[in-house]
């Protein structure tokens, strides 16, 4: 792999992790639409250690908070604050995802990257996002969270697996189904994603570190998927306070319509 595939390849991911767009969708195409070498899932999951970066940069102070929540629960064996039910809610909302991971986790690196399945899942996720986002009353906040909501949410999480489908497009899809707002509904999919994202980075990278070692290439997509990670973030939380999630909805069918042209053209 070359530094500018790499660069390319770490710019995709950071834009479009978070973003309801399916990073995985657009890490499995990208090789394929520009006649390059796919680098493989360890090397997609390399890559979100610059997303897992700007995540814990990004929301530092609400991570601090909870991390001292976590003490005073072990202290108190008592759960009563908002950031003490907050970081509970994060760790039931993990497990469907931490389960599914394990139990799918051959068919995510073959069989589920197939361009035909991401070319299907990308209209129906985003049709299903543009009905519930359009209809679903917005009339909670990330505050008023329950554990139903979490278990909902991160049972969601569990079909971003199959590369098309989005962690956060899923995660916010619920979110907006359940009648979060649409600030509440990002900004709880992009909460719940660092323990998950943890975890995976933990179990791929050192298979990516031995097919790749600690090359330039390798830390030149970190830093561009950390740096386009930030970005996202910024964007979408303040794009989503003023309007709709239906643009990235279009998007999803516009890029699925391009999948399947071009799988038609190629035979």
């Amino acid at each position: 792999m070359t530094l500018f595939q790499a660069i390319v390849l770490g710019l995709v991911q950071g834009l479009t992790e978070l973003l309801p767009v399916s990073s995985s969708a657009h890490l499995a195409l990208t090789p394929y639409l520009l006649g390059w070498q796919d680098p493989g899932l360890s090397f997609d999951v390399a890559l979100h250690f610059g997303t897992l970066v700007a995540l814990a940069w990004y929301f530092r102070a609400e991570w601090i908070d909870m991390t001292k929540s976590a003490f005073t629960i072990i202290r108190t064996r008592r759960i009563e604050s908002l950031h003490e039910r907050r970081l509970l809610y994060l760790s039931v909302a993990t497990i469907p995802a931490g389960i599914g991971g394990i139990l799918l986790n051959d068919l995510a690196k073959t069989t589920f990257r197939s361009p035909y399945i991401i070319g299907t899942t990308l209209i129906v996720l985003g049709v299903l996002l543009w009905a519930i986002d359009r209809w679903s009353v917005r009339s909670r906040s990330i505050e008023e969270i329950t554990v139903k909501d979490a278990v909902v949410v991160g049972c969601a999480q569990v079909l971003a697996l199959v590369p098309g489908v989005s962690r956060s497009g899923s995660t916010i899809t619920a979110g907006r189904l359940l009648h979060l707002d649409r600030p509440s509904a990002a900004r709880f999919s992009f909460l719940m994603s660092m323990p998950i994202t943890l975890a995976a980075v933990l179990k791929e990278a050192p298979e990516a570190l031995r097919a790749e070692g600690l090359s330039w290439p390798l830390l030149a997509g970190v830093i561009a998927a950390a740096l386009s990670s930030w970005l996202a973030i910024t964007v979408l939380l303040r794009y989503v306070s003023k309007h709709s999630f239906g643009i990235f909805a279009l998007y999803r069918v516009l890029l699925a319509a391009v999948v399947f042209y071009t799988l038609a053209t190629r035979g």
